[in-house]
């Protein structure tokens, strides 16, 4: 805090004239970027379609109504592979999250650039999206429970391994050290010292990212990976809009399951 001498005597000033400065020409180019921004958004958008949605919305929220209970019958299956594409999914990154977060962490990792081949592969993983990860492997290994499970997996490699190495390189080190003085190998340290501290995580990383999961895995079904979203992508299409409503209750009830059975197993964890 920057003191000024005054004729009334010396004045603390928060922040200097030229830091003073700065912030407002920070905020002035913003705001620049913002009223640009915005003009693009704005030339691109044909306002008459903005201003007749709500019109159009109330018209498709009608047509919705009531739903139809009846195809209710058709969605047992894929409520079903729903489950198991993000049930799967989650034993897939788990199982390749473990050791990649051990060679990610700075504490258990054979050299730096090992370290670093992990963290590329946590940053390139989290970086890209479940969908587009489907959109590729459809076109891989073809439509079906298969892409969007293995998509469902390498979207969750980086998730995993980053709260893993995160929670490795947090340990208790007197514990890893006491092993350590008993003459035991790097194997036999990680496997007693630090493997019991982060088994608790591991356990709670895995419940919430299932719970994520089964969100994410509802959707990929619009580009043929699978699931339930292949009944939305089909109803849409026809313009079916009461199976839109009831596939969309179906898809808010498993969220709500998944919620309810993740929270009382974290709960049961922790």
């Amino acid at each position: 805090m920057p003191l000024i001498e005054t004729s009334d005597g010396p004045l603390w000033k928060r922040r200097t004239s030229l830091k003073q400065w700065l912030i407002w020409g920070a905020w002035l180019i913003g705001i620049v970027i913002a009223v640009y921004a915005w003009k693009l958004i704005s030339d691109k958008t044909i306002w008459f379609f903005v201003a007749d949605a709500p019109r159009q919305m109330v018209d498709i929220v009608t047509r919705m109504v009531p739903p139809s209970w009846s195809y209710m019958d058709n969605l047992w299956r894929p409520v079903w592979d729903t489950l198991n594409i993000a049930t799967i999914g989650t034993v897939i990154a788990l199982i390749l999250a473990v050791p990649i977060a051990f060679l990610a962490a700075r504490n258990t990792t054979p050299h730096k650039s090992v370290r670093a081949v992990a963290l590329f592969i946590i940053v390139a993983t989290r970086s890209v999206n479940s969908l587009i990860w489907a959109l590729l492997l459809v076109v891989i290994v073809g439509p079906g429970v298969l892409a969007g499970t293995i998509a469902i997996g390498f979207r969750s490699i980086g998730g995993c391994s980053k709260l893993l190495y995160e929670a490795i390189e947090e340990i208790n080190h007197t514990q890893v050290e006491a092993i350590e003085a008993t003459g035991a190998s790097r194997a036999q340290q990680m496997l007693y010292g630090i493997v019991p501290q982060v088994l608790p995580t591991f356990a709670g990383v895995g419940v919430f990212r299932w719970d994520i999961n089964v969100r994410g895995s509802t959707i990929l079904g619009i580009v043929g990976a699978g699931g339930i979203g292949v009944q939305l992508n089909a109803s849409i299409n026809v313009l079916a809009w009461t199976q839109v409503s009831m596939i969309l209750l179906v898809i808010l009830g498993t969220v709500f399951v998944s919620e309810y059975v993740s929270a009382k197993v974290r709960h049961a964890i922790i």
